[in-house]
């Protein structure tokens, strides 16, 4: 069997560092030995497959002066350590995700030399993210790397449609580069996630709608937005609206609800380990993202059976929600509009047996059937469908 790598920029916590390693669950179980790589990590508290290891690249980086402050360099400045792994282990492929992780990757494949076959995924829309005056190094730095880095592997992911589609226009990549895998979301583990019970006096029998937003208190994710959508759907009927995540949004996000007078029935609960369990009990899910890859947030919503609401934006949540059949689709930053179809949803029946089973066709092993055929051409073996 072969040796896969896997790079991200930190274990565990994570969209993507969550994503890779139910793809690391699956290769292992399919006999393939598995290293996790990022600059410094610690296991996820479940533990680790077995057939998979932790390695911390340069566990102390966090050490240096200045760097803890600018976390956004861990990777690059693994650099070395990542080129001394690949001489050191050569591993049959390595699978990276997030942008600077693709770098890096690239670079430290060439770098190292070799035969290790290299795929990048790419799980957020370039072109979206890189859009606004905030962004400004982005725009110029990362899309620059990319578009000398990227040509260079043997295939490169884009977790939806939307990402392929706006990766061929940015960068030189040949359509056959280029593939379309679906997020591997749906687990055992995280079905039984769903199930685990719920203390929280909101979800209590005969209390009021909770409205639920799983997402980092980013400008990205827009909760701004939502704030001003709740304030008014609290004018028509009662309500409140949880926020589970954490980030540098939260103090403007309290002073907008302070402001709105919606403070009292607003809860910013931060970080939470089992954010299934709140799907499973809520009205409503609501992503207001102004951009995004495939939101992984919102296929969990769907396998708990949450109705969905979501912002139309690029990338992934029409194609989740094939063009609006499993929960409705809004524009982005329309607070009127997220309103009325937060409140249309409140009021109309949903079939969440439906909305369960599109749910569970981003499945863990389908997705990792697909990765395995690109970082394995010439030697596959996983029992997964070809889905």
């Amino acid at each position: 069997m072969a040796r896969i790598a896997i790079l991200v920029s930190s274990w565990p916590r994570g969209a993507i560092q969550r994503l890779m390693l139910n793809l690391a669950a699956e290769f292992a179980a399919a006999g393939h030995r598995v290293d996790l790589l990022a600059p410094r990590g610690q296991p996820p508290a479940e533990g680790l497959p077995d057939g998979v290891r932790l390695l911390e690249l340069a566990p102390r980086l966090a050490s240096l002066p200045g760097v803890r402050r600018h976390k956004r360099w861990f990777v690059p400045l693994a650099l070395p350590a990542l080129v001394a792994y690949l001489g050191r282990e050569r591993p049959a492929a390595l699978l990276s995700g997030g942008e600077w992780p693709n770098v890096v990757s690239l670079l430290g494949r060439r770098l190292a030399g070799g035969s290790t076959r290299m795929v990048v995924s790419e799980h957020i829309h370039v072109g979206a993210s890189t859009a606004g005056t905030a962004q400004r190094k982005r725009r110029h730095l990362l899309p620059w790397l990319m578009a000398r880095l990227y040509p260079r592997a043997a295939a490169v992911v884009a977790v939806s449609e939307g990402v392929r589609q706006d990766l061929l226009a940015r960068f030189p990549l040949s359509p056959a580069q280029v593939h379309t895998i679906y997020n591997p979301v749906i687990t055992p583990a995280l079905l039984a996630a769903r199930d685990a019970p719920l203390d929280d006096p909101w979800f209590t029998p005969g209390a009021p709608p909770v409205l639920l937003n799983v997402a980092q208190l980013r400008v990205q994710k827009d909760q701004a937005t939502l704030l001003r959508a709740f304030a008014q759907i609290r004018q028509q009927r009662p309500a409140r609206l949880l926020i589970l995540g954490e980030g540098n949004q939260r103090g403007p996000l309290e002073t907008l609800a302070r402001e709105l007078g919606i403070a009292a029935d607003v809860r910013l609960a931060g970080f939470v380990p089992n954010p299934l369990a709140y799907m499973r009990r809520a009205a409503v899910f609501v992503l207001s993202s102004a951009w995004e890859g495939l939101p992984t947030v919102l296929i969990e919503a769907l396998a708990c059976g949450c109705p969905v609401v979501s912002s139309d934006c690029p990338s992934g949540p029409r194609e989740i929600l094939d063009g609006g059949r499993y929960g409705r689709l809004t524009p982005v930053g329309d607070a009127n509009t997220l309103a009325a179809a937060i409140v249309a949803n409140l009021h109309a029946p949903i079939n969440r047996v439906g909305l369960e089973e599109r749910g569970m066709a981003f499945s863990a092993a389908s997705a990792a059937g697909q990765y395995l055929r690109l970082l394995l051409p010439q030697s596959i073996n996983l029992s997964a469908p070809n889905s």
